[in-house]
């Protein structure tokens, strides 16, 4: 080496013999984009969704990345790309496409054709597709749903035995609706296969109705994740409730949770708490119907009983005045008080006589007493018979009202209504009279008088 050359002498760049060919920004974007879209073409890409953008004109435009680089895509409207719509910030995805390259900024970038959803992702679109599938052939319309009981007497449970759902539901049942019958079904409500036994668990409760009539079936559990939830949002088991002759309620997860169980149900309760109170809300409300019903007919009874009170009191009062022994007496004191009239009658007429006689004899003294005499004594005797007659005509008149009254006395008389077959019943140890059977009491002793002497009896 000369001491003219050093290290950084690496002599002619381009020698002039060699012709350079330079390129535009453009061309070299554009070969870069030929080389690529030949030689790389459409691939498969994994990743995780990021920066995504959906923009008015419908074009979507994101980025897929791994740990330490990331691409950009773009999806644009009228792709018919599989579950574009799902796709979220964080989804991993397996994305399929061309590589390409955006010439105005000289980026790299996928145009996607298709999209796989991984995880979670791939769950929610089966979810989505399976849910649509099943709307489209009506198992979620209203006019497919059964009405729920009003008041629930034996319902069935599919659930797992030693999970909290089934406790909180019986916890609330027992504090609303302690009668309710509960059939429980033993289900695993997670992982493979559980989908097969909570199947297998409403099939077995509709075999169970035809003997012993079930009002409804709850399939419940507990929150989670939708992989947790996954059982409930099987194809089997929304064609078999959709099957059920027995209308179903689903409780399934917590309120924020749907499941296609939910959405094929009869109804759908928020928490397996939420559904134990759908279902004894008809025995709360008929319990509290009850009460207030029980309170009015206790009203009801009650012043029907002072009516009838009143009703007794002023038929007791129409029978006293109307008894046959209130009769004879009122009939007794009018006989009395026409016997004090004759006798007052009898004597003023008598004194009324004395007095004429008296004066008639004085006259007689002083006119001829002796012609006067014989002819007032001839008088005096024809009046005498004149009043002897009326006399004996007031007392034969007063004695025939006087028989005609004992004859009707006789007549209303207790005797004779005795004679005629009736009977007076009477506490054979106090003597009181009996007028109602409510004042008769077993093992009591009664005296029964009769037209021919007395019967004595004891109640049985």
């Amino acid at each position: 080496m000369s001491q003219s050359q050093n290290q950084w002498d690496f002599g002619e760049l381009f020698p002039e013999e060699e012709k350079r060919q330079i390129l535009t920004v453009s061309e070299l974007t554009r070969r870069v984009k030929r080389e690529l879209e030949e030689r790389v073409g459409q691939v498969w890409v994994e990743g995780e969704i990021t920066n995504l953008r959906r923009q008015s004109s419908g074009h979507m435009y994101f980025s897929i990345k791994d740990a330490s680089t990331q691409v950009s895509c773009v999806i644009f409207r009228g792709t018919r790309a599989t579950h574009k719509e799902l796709i979220e910030d964080g989804q991993k995805v397996v994305l399929q496409g061309d590589l390409s390259v955006y010439e105005a900024r000289g980026q790299y970038q996928l145009i996607v054709r298709m999209v796989e959803m991984q995880g979670l992702g791939a769950l929610q679109a089966k979810f989505e597709k399976l849910k649509s599938d099943l709307n489209k052939e009506g198992l979620f319309d209203e006019a497919h749903k059964g009405d729920l009981p009003r008041v629930s007497k034996r319902i069935g449970i599919v659930t797992s035995l030693s999970g909290a759902a089934l406790h909180d539901v019986l916890h609330v049942v027992k504090r609303r609706q302690p009668s309710l019958q509960i059939v429980l079904v033993d289900s695993r409500v997670q992982g493979k296969g559980a989908g097969l036994e909570i199947v297998q668990g409403i099939e077995w409760l509709n075999i169970w109705s035809k003997t012993e009539p079930l009002d409804l079936i709850l399939i419940t559990r507990g929150g989670g994740g939708l992989e947790d939830l996954w059982a409930f949002n099987e194809e089997v088991v929304a064609r078999s409730i959709f099957a059920s002759e027995v209308p179903v309620v689903s409780a399934v997860g917590h309120e924020i949770d749907f499941t296609i169980s939910d959405f094929v149900a009869d109804a759908r309760a928020a928490t397996p708490s939420a559904a134990a109170e759908i279902i004894t809300a008809g025995a709360v409300a008929f319990r509290e119907r009850l009460v207030t019903v029980s309170g009015r007919l206790r009203r009801l009874v009650s012043r029907h009983y002072e009516s009838m009170q009143r009703q007794i009191q002023t038929m007791n009062h129409r029978l006293t005045r109307c008894h046959p022994r209130r009769q004879f007496q009122q009939k007794m004191q009018r006989v009395d008080e026409l016997q004090d009239d004759l006798l007052r009658a009898v004597h003023s007429a008598w004194r009324g006589n004395e007095e004429k006689r008296k004066n008639l004899n004085n006259r007689l003294m002083r006119l001829r007493p002796a012609q006067i005499l014989d002819r007032k004594r001839v008088r005096a005797g024809q009046l005498s018979d004149r009043m002897m007659s009326i006399s004996n005509r007031c007392v034969e008149n007063a004695v025939q009202r006087i028989a005609g009254l004992s004859g009707k006395l006789r007549l209303l008389g207790p005797d004779n209504v005795i004679s005629r077959g009736y009977s007076i019943v009477r506490d054979a140890k106090t003597g009181a009279i009996l007028r109602s059977v409510k004042k008769v009491k077993t093992g009591q002793k009664l005296k029964a008088i009769v037209a021919d002497g007395e019967i004595e009896s004891t109640v049985d």
